[in-house]
């Protein structure tokens, strides 16, 4: 079930809403819980019983992960029980997500030899990079002693399999959320009304912007080698660019916005990353649960930046290609994040991640940055590595030809003004963050914006809901 289908947001929200409002307070995390899991069912199936199997184990070992100060679980038992737990987490995802990979590669492998080896072929469940990091988090909090363990399995479903974060983020870790699952807000009427807003706006960036960029951006993407040109480059790049951002932190709007109205403060995951002046500051602004992830149970148990430069650079290398990798089992995002690992090495090693303080080189800067995302995500969008290669050194060989036959089968009218309007964007100062500021702020801007969003916005977006004019998140498949 996606959040822009008919069935989501004219059945499945309202119902769950309702439920959630019109009964008693203690019953919202089993409505939460069991409506998050017929939601997961609904496009799942089957593999909503190895999301149950990954629960239970998790669940079951968090009372023993908890450390004891009358020496009754000895920390030698422990440490094992999180290696044990964690190593089970990862199993379950390097199977699911990756055997296909590793036998491709070893079956090419053998065959240069002249032997044959089978290729695994299984189905990705969705959703499970992000319930593993979600189950990790879990078990290493309790092992730190940053939180107890949960003995109430409803509270236990509601975090894991919490619908709005489910499927696509973002990561909310164990230590974020762990305070808010036994509270029971009062004021339920006031975090629908400050939640939707939040959903509405997510809705817009997904179904009016990032929806209608996606058939240029394929038709560029789908171009063959051979009539490829600068300009058809270019434009599927740079309308990639925004379609991700709007895709996904559409997504993340809704996600937040869902989980106010069901009285849950989720984690913010967006914060204008096309305004960094840095690499270094950009993620610091995109995908922020995922970057605060790696940084919490990789970067830092890794040491961090407290060995020295050249451990510094080894930490963030690793992270980097585990980033790349955890977005899927493929060449090209294990290219895309030992590319931003070498960049991030790179400002750090030649001082170029401190933001310039004068005007102009910081214009500069932030234009830097941003073509040089824009190249990255060329790897992360073409189905391989030839075809990445192809569209940038096309983008390094300055013509116009190819573009008018591609505009007039893409390139609507409409299309282009919301690619114009998008693009508006990159000029748009860092700060005010729109979301946030949309759900609190009682200043004009933000209630002009509020009120465009709520009326116009929201009944376009509507329109193309029910018409059939949305796709799957991009994020869902990973």
């Amino acid at each position: 079930m996606s959040f822009v289908s008919p069935l989501f947001l004219w059945y499945f929200m309202p119902a769950v809403l309702l439920a959630v409002l019109v009964c008693p307070r203690t019953w919202r995390n089993g409505i939460v819980a069991v409506g998050s899991l017929l939601f997961y069912a609904t496009g799942a199936g089957a593999f909503t019983l190895l999301l149950l199997t990954c629960m239970v184990v998790n669940f079951l070992a968090g009372p023993a992960l908890e450390p004891d100060e009358w020496g009754m679980r000895p920390a030698r038992r422990r440490r094992w029980t999180l290696v044990g737990v964690v190593a089970f987490d990862l199993s379950i995802l390097v199977i699911w997500k990756y055997a296909g990979f590793a036998t491709e590669q070893i079956a090419a492998f053998t065959q240069l030899l002249g032997g044959d080896f089978p290729v695994v072929e299984l189905a990705l469940p969705i959703g499970i990079s992000f319930f593993t990091f979600h189950h990790i988090s879990y078990v290493v909090d309790i092992y730190r002693g940053e939180r107890r363990a949960l003995r109430n399995p409803v509270a236990f479903g509601t975090y894991i399999a919490m619908f709005p974060q489910l499927a696509a983020g973002p990561i909310v870790r164990y230590r974020e959320i762990a305070d808010q699952l036994p509270q029971l807000r009062s004021h339920r009427l006031d975090d629908i009304a400050a939640g939707f807003p939040r959903f509405a706006l997510g809705l817009c960036k997904k179904a009016i912007i990032a929806d209608s960029l996606a058939p240029m951006v394929d038709a560029c993407f789908a171009t063959p080698s051979e009539e490829m040109t600068f300009s058809i480059a270019w434009l599927g790049a740079v309308a990639y660019t925004l379609q991700l951002f709007f895709d996904f932190s559409g997504y993340s709007d809704m996600a937040v916005g869902l989980g106010r109205m069901l009285g849950f403060r989720l984690p913010e995951n967006f914060a204008r990353p096309y305004a960094s002046v840095t690499i270094t500051e950009f993620w610091r602004r995109w995908h922020m649960s995922l970057s605060r992830w790696f940084r919490d149970y990789v970067y830092i148990p890794l040491g961090g930046n407290r060995g020295g430069a050249r451990k510094t650079y080894r930490n963030l290398c690793i992270v980097f290609v585990l980033t790349g990798f955890w977005h899927g089992a493929a060449w090209t995002f294990l290219v895309w994040g030992a590319y931003h690992g070498a960049l991030l090495i790179i400002e750090r090693a030649f001082g170029w991640d401190r933001t310039p303080s004068a005007t102009g080189p910081r214009i500069a800067r932030r234009l830097l940055t941003l073509v040089l995302v824009i190249f990255g995500w060329v790897f992360f969008k073409s189905a391989d590595l030839g075809s990445a290669l192809t569209m940038l050194g096309h983008m390094f060989l300055p013509d116009f030809e190819g573009l008018t036959d591609l505009v007039d089968a893409s390139l609507t009218n409409q299309r282009l003004v919301i690619l114009l309007a998008a693009l508006t964007m990159f000029a748009l100062p860092a700060h005010p963050v729109t979301g946030p500021l949309l759900e609190s702020s009682r200043s004009r801007p933000a209630t002009a914006l509020r009120v465009t969003v709520m009326t116009v916005g929201l009944a376009y977006a509507a329109i193309l809901v029910a018409t059939g004019t949305f796709s799957p998140f991009l994020y869902y498949q990973f």
